[in-house]
């Protein structure tokens, strides 16, 4: 149950009050109103920030998400989906072959 300190008058909570906002500018505005805040917004950031702020971030959270990923899954899980890669690009090279003799016959 929500406290009371995210209840507003009416007995709807900060989140809920949020939400109902958001739908009723949309209804009013349109998706393409959030399409074109998120575009502007993405500008100034760029433009505030530059390109190498947007490298910087997207270095830290490749690193973060390999670090979890390597935390939860471990060592092992990256063994099996190289090796299943690996299958993969083999099965795809034979079919290639194949299909490229088909032809050869075929002509």
């Amino acid at each position: 149950m929500i406290s009371e300190p995210n209840r507003r008058s009416g007995g709807m909570s900060v989140r809920e009050a949020g939400q109902k906002g958001g739908e009723t500018v949309k209804q009013k505005y349109g998706a393409e109103f959030y399409e074109e805040i998120g575009r502007k917004g993405g500008l100034a950031t760029k433009q505030a920030h530059g390109h190498e702020f947007y490298e910087q971030i997207g270095k830290k959270g490749g690193k973060k998400g390999g670090e979890a990923t390597r935390d939860r899954y471990g060592p092992d899980f990256y063994e099996r989906i190289g090796q299943k890669g690996g299958q993969k690009v083999k099965q795809l090279i034979e079919e290639g072959k194949r299909a490229a003799s088909d032809r050869k016959r075929a002509s």
